[in-house]
């Protein structure tokens, strides 16, 4: 996957694009209406949902509410799902450090999904259960939408006018290059299942194990270069608002991103969700779960619904989805969005862990009883326990083996077993 670091970065824009900017950070932004509905048809009975509207940043504190909407979509059982639906949440809003304000918050969000989800995945694997399960979790603060997924649980965004962007990436083997040799090179397999005669048949999997993907939570018989790192986009969308589409492949592999989103344009989100699942089961029939949960974000003012059947555009209000990713499979699996203002504030897919959780000596913060805290579970180490991510890592010449952030050395040799860097299994104590 792509490295680029997720920055706050100005950009240089056309002069009316520019003028247009300057005059909507001008406009009081108030707090959009966030509206949404749920639909499912069940057949192997491993998918799950979450859907929380009353999150707190600042516990107590009611006007510090967020929503997070999740889907995970199980396989070999639903141990892993059930575990991640009741857990994972809990796990990111521990790695986020107290006392930020709402921007700083948001900021440090992103890194505290990837400690989240680590976690996650590595407290489930201490189970001893082989359970595996996709995760795509869906936060809206106000206008900002933060998306980290691992899977195939596809979230779009679909905008007035009609504009479909992807907000996650599928992390298939069959159709992502970039995993397929990244799992390679970190000591996986990489093949169709074979039959009498050697013919090869099916999708890109994944040996030993068999697994399509190469991100999910779980999964320990598979191996540890199938990880639970998710890729992690940030929006910030305009005064117009947006619809979100939240689905297990169920859906994905009936409906295109832009057939999804069509097929239930104009209708309330709860009638929506409905809709989009009634096209996936008519186009393919009930073949896997099928869950879909769809959020509108809509003006407080505006009891519209947010996408309504696209009309003409005036080309001269047009103004493109602002694309900072050079994350070439990702370029191919989205299109920009075309009206309004739809900001890029993060990105980034990279699966080491040194890279994603960043080099900054904040995140090496002492805790009130003086020790520091492992960046990924949270714990208390003292300061000759902790190994910094960074240590024996070579992907930036500028890194500090003695900054932080740190971590214990369980979630050090976990970071070293998906990195390719030690079998999984043989620790180092």
């Amino acid at each position: 996957m792509g490295s680029t670091e997720g920055r706050r970065n100005h950009h240089n824009l056309v002069p009316l694009a520019a003028l247009i900017s300057r005059e909507m950070k001008n406009e009081k932004m108030e707090k959009p209406t966030v509206r949404y509905g749920h639909a499912a048809q069940s057949r192997k009975g491993e998918d799950y949902f979450l859907i929380k509207t009353d999150g707190q940043r600042v516990p107590g504190n009611s006007s510090s509410t967020f929503s997070a909407f999740a889907i995970f979509d199980g396989h070999n059982g639903n141990a892993a799902a059930i575990y991640t639906r009741e857990n994972l949440l809990n796990h990111v809003m521990g790695a986020i450090p107290r006392g930020l304000g709402r921007e700083e918050w948001l900021q440090a969000l992103p890194r505290a999904l990837v400690a989240g989800f680590v976690k996650a995945d590595k407290d489930f694997q201490s189970r001893g259960e082989t359970s595996g399960t996709t995760a795509t979790v869906v936060i809206v603060d106000g206008w900002t939408v933060t998306v980290a997924s691992v899977g195939d649980s596809r979230c779009i965004l679909d905008t007035q006018g009609g504009a479909v962007s992807t907000l996650t990436v599928d992390h298939r083997l069959e159709e992502n290059v970039e995993e397929r040799e990244r799992v390679a090179a970190s000591g996986g397999e990489v093949g169709r299942l074979s039959i009498v005669g050697g013919a090869e048949i099916g999708p890109l999997r994944c040996w030993p194990g068999g697994l399509c993907l190469s991100r999910s939570i779980g999964d320990m018989d598979v191996g540890e270069f199938i990880v639970p790192i998710p890729y992690v986009k940030q929006v910030k969308l305009s005064n117009r608002g947006g619809r979100l589409i939240i689905a297990s492949d169920g859906i994905w592999d009936a409906l295109s991103s832009e057939e999804a989103a069509k097929s239930c344009r104009g209708l309330p989100a709860e009638l929506a969700a409905r809709q989009v699942v009634k096209e996936a089961l008519r186009s393919r029939g009930l073949k896997d779960d099928t869950t879909c949960i769809v959020v509108d974000i809509i003006p407080p003012d505006n009891s519209v619904q947010p996408t309504t059947p696209p009309k003409k555009q005036n080309k001269l209000r047009a103004l493109l989805f602002r694309k900072k990713s050079r994350d070439s499979a990702h370029k191919l699996s989205k299109k920009l969005s075309a009206v309004g203002i739809v900001e890029e504030l993060f990105e980034e897919g990279s699966a080491m862990l040194a890279e994603r959780l960043g080099n900054d000596e904040c995140t090496a913060q002492s805790t009130t009883s003086g020790l520091f805290m492992c960046a990924v579970c949270q714990v208390d180490l003292a300061p000759s326990e902790g190994i910094s991510v960074h240590a024996g890592s070579i992907f930036s010449m500028s890194s500090k083996p003695w900054q932080g952030p740190f971590l214990c050395s369980d979630c050090r040799n976990k970071k070293d077993a998906m990195e390719g860097k030690r079998p999984s299994g043989i620790r180092v104590v």
